[in-house]
């Protein structure tokens, strides 16, 4: 549950941030921008990952009660079609933090990579290798989480606390 509300944050944050560029970005690199993230096929991407975050949603929200899951269930398509509608507002804000770090001539050599056969494996297996290291940082986070806490439970203690 917890990746389903940092895929949500990080939408979220995709969504809202950028809006306000110290700078606004030339229309050259806009444009170079705009081409890589169709060359990355970054609106796909984001499209897939739309129904993972929805069917993950589910179980929170259903909680067992057939009829909320029928409803659910019939409302989904809606939903989706209305958050597919604003990944081309997603698409057009990460255009703008492209070309707001990057010249235009910079983001054409990246397009070439991705264009290339390696560029291509390299966008094929790019959704597994977010779920996986995705998990492998959930894992490592918890690790660290269970570490600390009972790190900071033990020094409490040895201060005279009864945790």
């Amino acid at each position: 549950m917890r990746r389903i509300f940092g895929m949500l944050a990080l939408v979220a944050a995709l969504l809202t941030g950028g809006s306000a560029f110290a700078q606004s970005p030339s229309p050259e690199a806009l444009a170079a921008a705009k081409e890589l993230i169709v060359t990355m096929r970054a609106a796909d991407q984001f499209k897939a990952l739309l129904p993972i975050i929805v069917n993950g949603l589910k179980p929170a929200i259903v909680q067992n009660r057939p009829q909320v899951e029928k409803d659910y269930d019939a409302i989904m398509p809606l939903m989706m079609s209305a958050m597919n509608a604003r990944v081309d507002r997603l698409i057009e804000q990460i255009a703008g933090l492209y070309a707001k770090y990057f010249t235009a001539d910079e983001l054409r050599q990246v397009t070439a990579f991705y264009r290339q056969p390696a560029g291509q494996k390299f966008l094929s297996h790019m959704p597994a290798i977010a779920q996986e290291s995705m998990a492998m940082g959930q894992k490592f986070g918890e690790s660290i989480a269970n570490e600390i806490q009972g790190q900071i439970i033990n020094e409490l203690r040895k201060r005279g606390h009864n945790i």
